[in-house]
């Protein structure tokens, strides 16, 4: 069986990055490790709490030689337009959710709407990065 472990978000500031997602999102550190063989390589994930099965690596965007200057340009270019990747969210109330992170300071580029699927509100993290935050009707597609 193949099941997910991880998923990668480029951020421009892992400090930054694991701030807002811990202070503001509220999720936990699973890993925070420095790897000094491999020019410091910083390896950090962070996860909601007690969802152990699943965590997302903030990834600092790669120099030289893993990557060239316009490589990470491209990068930068996609993540400034919230095209470098999404993490989607799920909650067993979205309003309420909305209305912590709110005052925790995470700043929602949509409020709490009805769609065909449930509630649905989006955010982006200090990188640029799109999340969706979700509160799926159990009805929908039976």
């Amino acid at each position: 069986m193949i099941r997910i472990t991880t998923t990668q978000l480029w951020v421009h500031d892992q400090d930054e990055a694991l701030a807002f997602y811990t202070d503001k999102v509220g999720m936990e550190v699973k890993e925070d490790v420095t790897v000094p063989e491999m020019g410091n390589f910083r390896w950090l994930t962070v996860a909601p709490p007690g969802q152990d099965d699943i965590a997302i690596v903030l990834m600092a965007i790669p120099g030289p030689p893993i990557a060239d200057q316009a490589m990470g340009e491209a990068i930068r270019d996609l993540m400034g337009k919230g095209m470098a990747g999404a993490v989607f969210l799920t909650t067993d109330d979205c309003e309420k959710a909305y209305e912590e992170m709110s005052a925790r300071g995470v700043e929602f580029t949509e409020p709490p709407q009805r769609q065909l699927y449930g509630i649905d509100c989006g955010f982006r993290d200090p990188s640029g990065n799109t999340l969706r935050l979700t509160q799926p009707d159990t009805s929908f597609g039976k």
